[in-house]
């Protein structure tokens, strides 16, 4: 099923009274980025152990055809997954929709974003020697949702992909997000944005990530050590002392004209983001970033003409971009806890990952 907003969701962090540097855009969320939608599908049955999902960024309004879009990828741990990146690191480009699910989803959201692709541009396909390798990354979540039950088909990517719109994003256990914990706190998907001025020139820059990643006693936010202040209730993955737990998966979305070096480079800037959170970027946790750019859209690099020219930002002005790229991942982190609701774990069962107590967070900030 497709996951709705609930009627009165939880404050964002900000909202909470937490001082995060920059100006966010006015939903502070990726789709502050012109033409970028989100969708979902969320997948809750306490009965059959299911908390899981897809995410589902469409980085384009349609055109009717497929349109690539510049990009650059990072792994500072690569114990995950995140397809088409080989093709990204050679040629700096991608199309077609993003999707983040589990770890053991992979396989059918990919083979579902490739069905849609090749019925959404059936004539690209048809008419040309059209090929399609999807983005499809993941993050495990057997810990609330069982996970080898394979419960995410291609038709529940093929929904996120046909539910994704502009507006606000729903966080926490949105999508992909649904079993995510976060610092032993419930977890999921975050997002915020930030504008930024290059010469005089406004642009966007959007984050959404899913946040399954880190111990608890790391925690810090805004400097503060948030983990070692609100130990309570830490839930115990029965992990050997001091490994760390999970992964994220991070996307940067701008409209500013980067190239491909340059969007590799913004993508690292990720990184930063979530280590102003705590972690360490432990051996166990799939640590994958992604930055794609919105700027001049046009064909497939097979049609287009040999000669090209394009408009990109002097890397020696990106700084503006790369502070905005670690404070929207900074803050689409504590978001994605904000959002978290007291969940029953499967794998130990019986046992409840806690939502983050927003209220004493706020009171630290008062």
């Amino acid at each position: 099923m497709s996951y709705i907003p609930p009627a009165t969701p939880r404050p964002r962090a900000r909202a909470l009274g937490l001082p995060f540097p920059g100006t966010p855009g006015p939903l502070n969320a990726i789709t502050d980025v012109a033409g970028v939608q989100v969708g979902f599908t969320t997948l809750t049955d306490p009965a059959r152990a299911m908390r899981t999902g897809v995410t589902a960024i469409r980085p384009r309004p349609d055109a009717g055809h497929p349109q690539p879009v510049l990009a650059g990828h990072f792994s500072l741990n690569g114990n995950g997954e995140m397809t088409g990146t080989h093709w990204i690191d050679d040629a700096g480009y991608f199309c077609g929709p993003v999707c983040i699910t589990n770890t053991h989803s992979v396989g059918a959201v990919h083979h579902g974003v490739t069905q849609w692709m090749i019925r959404h541009y059936e004539a690209f396909f048809r008419d040309n020697h059209g090929w399609a390798m999807p983005v499809v990354a993941e993050t495990y979540d057997g810990t609330l949702n069982d996970i080898n039950a394979l419960h995410v088909t291609p038709d529940h990517a093929v929904a996120a992909i046909e539910a994704a719109r502009g507006g606000p994003v729903a966080e926490g256990s949105s999508g992909g997000g649904n079993g995510m914990i976060c610092y032993e706190f419930k977890g999921g998907t975050g997002t915020a944005s930030r504008r930024v001025e290059v010469d005089g020139r406004s642009y966007m820059l959007g984050v959404l990530l899913q946040a399954n990643f880190g111990r608890r006693a790391r925690l810090r936010i805004l400097g503060r050590p948030v983990g070692e202040l609100m130990p309570e209730g830490t839930f115990d993955r029965r992990l050997p002392p001091g490994q760390e737990a999970g992964s994220v998966i991070v996307v940067i979305a701008t409209d500013a004209p980067l190239s491909r070096t340059a969007l590799r480079a913004l993508a690292k800037r990720g990184a930063l983001g979530i280590a102003r959170t705590g972690t360490e970027g432990g051996n166990g946790s799939g640590d994958i970033f992604l930055a794609f750019s919105t700027a001049a859209p046009g064909p497939m690099p097979e049609l287009a003409p040999a000669h090209l020219s394009r408009t990109e930002i002097n890397s020696e002005h990106l700084n503006p971009l790369y502070l905005a790229a670690v404070e929207a991942t900074e803050e689409a982190v504590v978001n994605a806890l904000v959002a978290g609701e007291d969940v029953p774990s499967f794998r130990p069962a019986g046992e409840v990952v806690p939502a983050i107590d927003t209220a004493r967070l706020a009171a630290l900030f008062a």
